[in-house]
């Protein structure tokens, strides 16, 4: 293998994954929470609803108030003149005393130069005037000053003579104003907290689900047990039949695991008796060879088979990534036809699981080398390179080989596809790039492939850096965690 420091970085920068559409479940949702938009729900009804309770008392309390207020004043516009007109001058003259004293009610002449404003054009005030002339006669005036003094002033005949009276208006106003506004105020205040408890019920049982479901997709089926007890027959029967399903998965993952192992163990013991028998048996050494190679390769697809069924659970701590890929290139080394450059920041921190991220870069490289090499010089030129961008790391591995059609990009990370015949001459078992998508998923980043404009295919990567980076003693990593990577590449 051929290693090269990269001097023209504009061919390898990882910028195409800041722009590359990333999968659907990473992308923000935009939208309102279920208990929102219950409770949203819930109070555009009550407070439909009040309006509507409050628009249909106003109009049912509309025509008897009308009748009451105008009963009252012609009671009282009556009553007075009745006592003015059967009292003498010096009575009178005391009745209108005492009534304005007492009870607030004035007296006065009406002189032709007198200036009044009638009453506001309110559909109750017009129904109070109509009732008014009614009962006192079509001269009847309403009037909310006279003179400049405000008041509710009704003109109204003794004899031939005109008089005001004046009343306190608050008397006969109908209930309308600040007092709707805080019953108003009042009643949606204690519908929107109802709405609120009542969203809060109906939403609890589903938000235990989906945190249980969330629970049971990363692996942790003792977390993810639900209540058989709920009161809510519909939400017990959910829960019992949620709680069967996680422990059959449960017991699925087990039987695998189990299965795994088996498999490991069964099918390389064979394996090994046919090496060994090859080795001593076949007496044509290039028949003995391709023996051998074709021993190998099984031996790597149950590699393959194994890496792809791991388990979903990774221990993602800070990785220092260009250690991490020395230790990938190192491991190659002794291939003569592949060329790496490589450029990226030294002493890049990732948050990743080691030995994965080791996986994962050496699955690219083994791909890069198979499918990637350059037509003229058979060689794969493999570019990697690496850069920080906010709280991710964004890393791009790229050949120089023929690229695949645009068409089959879109499943190359599907388990045991094979791209078109470029890039499917070598064998293998179809698992590579799903393992890197499945590995990079688990450490909670972002794997996209794209064809690049001068040819070839890129791997972008997008891993989380970590939120606070402690020195590497010396920048390296130690033997033992080299030895884990080389093992795992």
């Amino acid at each position: 293998m051929i290693r090269a420091v990269m001097t023209h970085t504009e061919q390898t920068s990882p910028a195409p994954l800041e722009t590359a559409p990333a999968p659907l479940e990473m992308r923000p949702r935009l939208g309102l929470s279920l208990f929102w938009r219950t409770f949203f729900l819930l109070s555009l009804l009550l407070i439909g609803s009040i309006v509507a309770w409050l628009q249909t008392f106003r109009a049912l309390e509309f025509e008897p108030r009308a009748v009451q207020t105008a009963q009252q004043i012609a009671s009282l516009v009556n009553l007075s003149r009745a006592a003015l007109v059967h009292a003498d001058p010096i009575a009178r003259v005391s009745l209108i005393k005492t009534l304005a004293d007492q009870e607030g009610v004035r007296i006065l002449p009406r002189e032709p130069k007198d200036k009044f404003e009638p009453l506001s054009a309110s559909a109750m005030d017009r129904r109070i005037l109509d009732e008014l002339a009614g009962r006192l006669g079509r001269g009847a005036v309403m009037a909310s000053s006279v003179n400049r003094e405000e008041g509710l002033w009704i003109g109204f005949k003794i004899d031939r003579d005109d008089y005001w009276m004046l009343l306190d208006r608050t008397r006969f106003s109908q209930v309308g104003g600040k007092t709707w506004l805080v019953w108003l105020i009042t009643a949606a205040a204690l519908s929107l907290a109802g709405a609120a408890v009542i969203a809060r019920l109906i939403n609890r049982p589903l938000k235990q689900l989906s945190f249980a479901a969330s629970r049971v997709r990363d692996g942790d089926f003792d977390a993810s047990r639900l209540d058989e007890k709920a009161v809510t027959s519909e939400i017990r029967e959910v829960n019992i039949g949620f709680n069967r399903m996680a422990q059959q998965l449960a017991k699925i993952e087990q039987d695998r695991a189990v299965m795994l192992a088996g498999i490991s163990h069964d099918l390389r013991t064979p394996l090994a008796r046919l090496r060994l028998e090859t080795e001593m048996s076949v007496v044509d050494p290039d028949a003995r060879e391709h023996m051998a190679a074709d021993i190998d390769q099984l031996d790597a697809i149950i590699d393959k088979f194994l890496d792809y069924a791991r388990p979903d659970h990774a221990e993602l701590k800070p990785v220092v990534l260009n250690d991490v890929i020395e230790a990938c290139m190192y491991a190659i080394e002794d291939h003569g036809d592949i060329r790496v450059n490589l450029d990226m920041p030294k002493n890049l921190q990732v948050l990743a699981d080691e030995v994965e991220l080791a996986r994962v870069v050496s699955n690219l490289l083994e791909n890069a080398r198979r499918y990637g090499k350059t037509p003229e010089t058979g060689i794969a030129v493999v570019d990697i390179a690496a850069k920080a961008r906010n709280e991710w790391v964004l890393l791009k591995v790229r050949d120089h080989g023929m690229g695949v059609s645009p068409e089959a990009l879109p499943n190359l990370v599907k388990p045991f596809f094979r791209g078109d015949a470029a890039r499917t001459a070598a064998t293998g078992a179809g698992l590579g790039l799903a393992i890197v998508d499945k590995t990079v998923q688990r450490m909670g980043g972002i794997f996209a492939l794209s064809n690049t404009s001068s040819g070839g295919l890129a791997a972008h990567i997008k891993l989380q850096r970590p939120r606070m980076m402690p020195p590497m003693p010396g920048g390296t990593m130690g033997e033992a965690e080299r030895m884990r990577a080389k093992e795992a590449a």
